[in-house]
């Protein structure tokens, strides 16, 4: 009875030999004209825009705010222009601003899910209170309330911490912030604990805080454009915070790269941690090159993003070392760049299939999702594309150099060298 199987159908057929290793010369100028494009565009982008990337405020530091608009009337969310935006925060004197319009889902009252729109606000400041306006604050405060026997007083993002020998009262420091045009949120139920003595230190300890940047932004564009104003979301990183964010995330990839290369030195052979290392190296500079060109946002989650495909990566380049230790030992008597192209096509069913799932549910994710999930699935779609790129035609062949420049490339067999022998000795 014949078989009513069908078989399996191969994206690769098996015993393909495309030829890698043959043009290696060719893969190599194709990467280092991708390197140093990468690497100028970044060098474009700082002449031309002020700055090699689009950071956010992850890295550079500052304020921002999502705002949605409703008709103060029917409180039907409406839409506003940028320009008019614009215009009304430059007459409230705000300046060094960012002005942007974004789009969130939300759901309305009969349970429907609609999409609505807003603005997306950026400034460099990071609280209410610039830096040299803050320490005039502090210094009238401190002369205003001597008699409070202050112990310290300091700024710290849109609070002002206190401690004192004798008791604050929340009208009292309402009515001093309101001398600066800050408007002091309300203590509620912290007013009983601000009024009670410390009983182990004897001190005070009171906290005022001030309505921040948001508040102040909300009140000009509602004055402006008359409509109902409403925060979605305010997210504020301090400039040297995000300095510091910034040279964790650059020290996170050479940690990664630099453990990755000692694992594969450990794993297989000192020869192959380098090739590794070269992929990394060039995956992390174009999808970086990418970034600069399409200028996305640059954020934490782009960080987390490109940690991820190093990592990818790394796993494909060690499922293709793998295929040619095993192939090294079995075929012994081809020489190490056959070995490697034959290791390469064996390999390559398994790269593309692995590398097309991947792709396919992150493009999902880029099409659909917004935000920081669309963020992150960018890069990873650029990301899969180059790593796959990487582990085929950079790490292997660098590998395949480093054995040949420094190995001798393969040793013969011993039964090659006896007939070797043999025949001589006859001629």
């Amino acid at each position: 009875m014949a078989s009513t199987h069908k078989p399996f159908r191969e994206l690769v057929k098996p015993g393909s030999n495309f030829e890698f290793v043959g043009r290696t010369r060719v893969w190599a100028i194709i990467s280092v004209i991708l390197v140093i494009s990468s690497i100028g565009m970044l060098f474009v982008n700082k002449a031309w825009r002020g700055s090699y990337l689009n950071w956010t405020i992850d890295f550079k530091g500052g304020t921002e705010m999502r705002f949605g608009f409703r008709d103060k009337e029917s409180k039907e969310r409406t839409e506003v222009y940028s320009g008019d935006v614009r215009t009304a925060l430059k007459a409230a004197g705000f300046d060094k601003f960012e002005v942007s319009e974004f789009s969130w889902s939300e759901e309305t009252a009969s349970g429907e899910t609609v999409t609505a729109n807003g603005m997306l606000l950026r400034t460099p400041s990071f609280g209410a209170v610039r830096e040299e306006r803050g320490d005039e604050v502090i210094k009238q405060f401190r002369e205003k309330f001597k008699d409070r026997e202050l112990l310290s007083v300091r700024w710290s993002g849109d609070r002002i911490f206190v401690r004192s020998k004798k008791p604050l009262t929340e009208d009292e420091s309402r009515q001093f912030l309101a001398g600066f045009e800050l408007e002091m949120k309300d203590w509620g139920d912290e007013a009983l604990r601000f009024g009670a003595v410390d009983e182990a230190t004897g001190e005070y300890e009171t906290e005022l805080a001030v309505y921040g940047l948001e508040r102040q932004f909300e009140k000009a564009l509602a004055e402006a454009t008359g409509l109902q104003v409403e925060l979605i979301e305010s997210y504020a990183v301090g400039a040297r915070a995000g300095e510091e964010l910034g040279n964790d995330g650059i020290r996170s990839l050479f940690y990664v790269i630099a453990l990755i290369m000692l694992y594969l030195a450990f794993r297989f052979d000192i020869r192959y941690a380098p090739g590794a290392v070269a992929a990394l190296f060039h995956d992390a500079i174009l999808v970086t090159g990418v970034f600069a060109v399409t200028w996305v946002d640059v954020s934490l989650t782009s960080v987390a993003a490109l940690l991820t495909v190093i990592g990818y990566s790394v796993n494909d380049t060690v499922v293709i070392y793998d295929r040619i230790r095993e192939n090294v030992g079995r075929l012994k008597d081809k020489k190490m760049a056959r070995v490697i192209n034959i290791s390469l096509n064996e390999t390559l069913a398994r790269t593309l299939l692995t590398s097309l799932t991947l792709f396919v549910v992150t493009l999902s994710m880029n099409i659909l999702g917004t935000g920081l999930v669309r963020n992150f699935a960018f890069a990873m779609n650029v990301g899969v594309i180059v790593g796959v790129y990487s582990s085929v035609f950079v790490a292997s062949p660098v590998m395949l150099y480093l054995d040949t420049r420094f190995y001798s490339g393969r040793a013969p067999t011993a039964g090659k060298k006896g007939k070797t022998a043999a025949s001589s000795k006859k001629k």
